[in-house]
């Protein structure tokens, strides 16, 4: 039986250690631009579904100008990968050209998918549910959110 050389096991150990580490800690897929650029227009089309839904005038999508800043919680600037997330959604109402802000807690998983859940009482989008014109109770469409996106 041969003997691998000691100078030879202790570089083969050092790679193996740093490519551990690598793989453990890169966002595997899931970052900041990534998040915003699926809150953003997802918001946007709730926005535009929720008007309909409510009757009230129509509001194109694009219009609204949707944006979204999101950061992951408790991690350094620009970090990635599946978890926590703040995301604060600013858009304008037809008529408005002062923008509007919400703040959302957003889960992420490794796949791309994501629960928003808007972040306290103050939400200029409304509470867990909405009355209607008529009296009824519905279901507010921009308190909690899914979508996913694509982490290639």
């Amino acid at each position: 039986m041969r003997r691998v050389p000691t100078r030879m096991i202790l570089p083969a150990v050092l790679v193996a250690a740093l490519l551990a580490v690598v793989l453990r800690h890169r966002p595997g897929g899931v970052t900041g631009r990534k998040l915003e650029e699926a809150v953003a227009p997802t918001f946007a089309n709730l926005i535009h579904l929720q008007r309909s839904i409510l009757k009230l005038p129509a509001a194109d999508a694009s219009a609204l100008r949707a944006s979204a800043q999101c950061r992951k919680v408790g991690t350094e600037r620009n970090a990635g990968g599946a978890g926590d997330w703040t995301c604060t959604v600013s858009w304008v109402t037809p008529g408005q050209r002062t923008p509007l802000q919400d703040t959302y807690d957003v889960s992420v998983t490794a796949d791309g998918c994501y629960t928003a859940t808007a972040d306290g009482a103050e939400a200029h989008i409304g509470g867990p549910t909405l009355t209607t014109r008529e009296g009824a109770t519905i279901t507010n469409l921009l308190y909690t959110f899914e979508g996913c996106f694509d982490t290639t």
